[in-house]
């Protein structure tokens, strides 16, 4: 399921309208600081904890879960770096009968929860705040934090502050764009999301398990969708790509090439021929070992059928204005990124946004932080991917995902979304030593787990 995404001018507004509909501040307070302490037990054993209270409705949350913690029967002590400063927090502070102590004066515990500073900060922490947060965090046994860790931007995951290492992270009706935008989702450890009665529609979201098309009782190996590939100087990535689209439920893979390419199946069709004008083409694939050929390109871009751009492709494209009018999605890692779309301002998001905007392409913009982003405004964010995707060849093993997903009939967003999901789920089941090749192998597990 989709968990949407808001920034933090989006959360305040979701919340002021949660109230003006009649849902008090400090019932929201309640609710978060409840889901903050449950989750606490849910994941963490019986162990001393220290709850760290900012000024603000952070901090209140803070003294909400102090309170449900110490009803659950933990052992609570509640360090504060200064008096509340909102009515709901001065609200949360007059429930905790128990002793509040200087931040300053705070202890290493087994159990730290973070509730200084979440969504909205916009400048760095004060040094001596953030070493003796930094001390405490990197010292627990587990650490915990509220809605975000302090010091985080909420809305492009930039670090305002040295921050320590979470194990945890408890959120609030919506996810936040820093909890899947890198630096600092690195930090995050496992991101809980709490329903707290606040309606988080969005257009941008974290993408989830997908709706792959029905294999129709009636349907044949041009039905399921025919992927061609066009084929260059390095034919071992179009294999992997051509391999990967036929995992991905493709009918029918076939690879225009100039030479054989060794290790394809014989199920995937070599040709030496290129007829992209036959209707029968679900999604064009270019890129992957392309080198340096542009009439490859400029080949796909005259044919009337969506295209995948990956890999050497992006670099010849020249300016993105040339794709407006062609159903296209493009998969650049950051160096293509910025060589296809410039040096610009902005975060991540942001430029996803405004590189689809200026292409009218879908783009799925490569990383830890994978975005995908829609001429029309949607922005999905990945989930966390294994680590282990670093290596060579997996970004062609996603282009062949995408096409696939896409002569299936899904539209060029959902395709590439689909696609992004499933990548990282692969790798998962293919495991940490694993090579492109075996990513490949674990795409119709991944889909089966569907």
């Amino acid at each position: 399921m989709a968990r949407p995404i808001l920034t933090a001018e989006q959360m305040r507004a979701a919340e002021r309208q949660a109230i003006a509909s009649g849902t008090p501040e400090t019932t929201l307070m309640e609710r978060a600081g409840q889901a903050l302490a449950e989750t606490v037990r849910l994941h963490v054993g019986p162990r001393d904890v220290l709850l760290l209270c900012g000024p603000g409705n952070n901090g209140g949350d803070g003294y909400v879960a102090a309170r449900h913690l110490a009803a659950m029967g933990y052992t609570v002590k509640v360090a504060a770096w200064a008096d509340p400063t909102s009515d709901a927090a001065r609200w949360a502070r007059s429930q905790w009968n128990g002793p509040v102590e200087p931040f300053a004066s705070a202890t290493e515990t087994p159990i730290v929860i973070d509730c200084l500073f979440g969504t909205g900060l916009s400048r760095g922490l004060e040094q001596s705040l953030f070493q003796r947060l930094m001390l405490l965090v990197d010292n627990a046994l587990v650490a915990i934090a509220c809605d975000l860790p302090s010091g985080v931007s909420s809305d492009d995951g930039a670090l305002l502050s040295p921050i320590g290492r979470y194990d945890l992270t408890v959120t609030f009706g919506a996810l936040k764009p820093a909890h899947r935008l890198m630096p600092a989702m690195a930090s995050m450890g496992r991101v809980v999301l709490a329903d707290i009665g606040i309606d988080a529609g969005s257009a941008w979201f974290e993408i989830g398990a997908p709706d792959l098309p029905p294999l129709e009782p009636a349907g044949h190996k041009y039905s399921r969708g025919l992927v061609h590939c066009l084929a260059g100087q390095m034919p071992g990535a179009i294999a992997l790509a051509a391999n990967a689209a036929a995992r991905s439920g493709a009918g029918y893979v076939r690879v225009s090439t100039s030479l054989p390419i060794d290790g394809l199946p014989s199920s995937i069709v070599q040709t030496g021929g290129a007829d992209l004008q036959d209707e029968r083409i679900g999604c064009i694939l270019v890129g992957p070992g392309l080198g340096d050929v542009p009439q490859v390109l400029t080949l796909a871009l005259t044919a009337p059928r969506p295209i995948v751009i990956d890999a050497d492709a992006i670099g010849l494209v020249g300016e993105p204005e040339r794709l407006q009018g062609h159903d296209t999605i493009l998969t650049p890692h950051e160096g293509e990124f910025r060589k296809l779309f410039g040096e610009s301002e902005g975060s991540k998001a942001e430029r996803a946004l405004e590189a689809a905007r200026r292409s009218q392409s879908v783009i799925v913009y490569k990383g830890p932080d994978t975005l995908v982003a829609s001429p029309v405004g949607s922005l999905a964010f990945a989930p966390p991917a294994p680590a282990w995707l670093a290596t060579a060849g997996t970004g062609d093993v996603l282009s062949g995902m995408i096409a696939a997903l896409r002569a299936r009939g899904l539209g060029p967003f959902d395709a590439a979304c689909a696609a992004v999901w499933l990548h990282g789920r692969a790798a998962e089941v293919a495991g940490s030593a694993m090579i492109a090749d075996d990513l490949v192998e674990a795409i119709p597990l991944a889909i089966a787990e569907l």
